[in-house]
């Protein structure tokens, strides 16, 4: 059986983000700097490195990213924004219209909680997010075919799921809790706003040696 390190590491080149909400034991592991740093070791081996979204709080993000980029890891890299970019605005969409059904100052962020059923019954009791969410599920993100709202919202939350956005702690409550990768997809919508006249590629490339891909 693997070690806390073992299952961080292979969790980490998996691509997992690695938050309270998805994987508690991993994060405490990773807040402590010993940890990380044999962690930091091990993956450096392969040009790797541990990188984070937050700010040293409870919400810290910690995922895998490049150490250096040669002509392979710019490959990859410009790979992975570009889909980055293409997702955009399905998750955005959805994102809004979360926010504006269920009433919230604050965008979806890890750790808050969604209940489906409380979600689709406005959604139900009002046309104009019934249209959001008929238009947002067929994305080809999500990919829905139903037209009821039923069908719609539960395609959406199970592909969200998927995706690594939300994770439903308990199989028999439909209570969902948003992860550390919503956290990580607001980064990339600031560097996209922040650089929109810049070439976003190769500054996502410069980025990947830092914190943001």
């Amino acid at each position: 059986m693997l070690s806390t390190k073992g299952q961080v590491i292979e969790r980490l080149l998996k691509g997992d983000f690695i938050c309270r909400t998805t994987d508690e034991d991993g994060w405490r592991f990773l807040k402590t700097p010993a940890n990380r740093e044999q962690v930091d070791d091990y993956l450096a081996t392969l040009n790797r490195m541990v990188a984070t979204v937050g700010s040293g709080t409870d919400s810290d993000v910690f995922f895998c990213a490049y150490h250096q980029l040669g002509e392979d890891e710019r490959k990859v890299v410009g790979q992975q924004f570009r889909d980055a970019c293409n997702a955009l605005t399905p998750l955005v969409e959805w994102l809004v219209l979360v926010q504006e059904a269920g009433a919230q100052d604050a965008p979806l962020t890890e750790g808050s909680a969604l209940r489906l059923n409380e979600l689709q019954s406005i959604v139900e009791d009002t046309p104009a997010f019934r249209e959001q969410l008929a238009r947002v599920s067929h994305y080809r993100l999500f990919g829905s075919t139903s037209v009821t709202v039923d069908g719609q919202i539960k395609q959406v939350f199970k592909r969200l799921c998927e995706l690594g956005y939300l994770v439903r702690p308990n199989p028999d409550k439909q209570i969902y809790l948003g992860t550390g990768k919503l956290d990580y997809l607001y980064e990339v919508i600031r560097f996209i706003d922040e650089t929109e006249s810049l070439d976003l590629e190769e500054r996502a490339e410069s980025a990947s040696q830092g914190s943001l891909l």
